[in-house]
């Protein structure tokens, strides 16, 4: 499959997705970072979203209040 017909059958979201995914792996490769170093910063990434609600629930919640 061509790069043009990938981003053709693919949805936007699905674009961004193969594109982090291909970069990840680049830099891995390339020694930039480790997979270990990336699964680290994913979690911890991961563990500031989860006790920060986002704008959208934050505007929902105080709406319905």
């Amino acid at each position: 499959m061509s790069y043009e017909k990938a981003l053709d059958h693919l949805s936007r979201d699905d674009r961004f997705k193969a594109t982090v995914y291909a970069m990840n792996t680049l830099l891995i490769h390339k020694g930039i970072y480790t997979q270990k170093e990336f699964q680290q910063l994913f979690v911890e990434w991961a563990m500031k979203h989860q006790r920060k609600p986002s704008k959208g629930i934050r505007q929902a919640n105080e709406a319905s209040a």
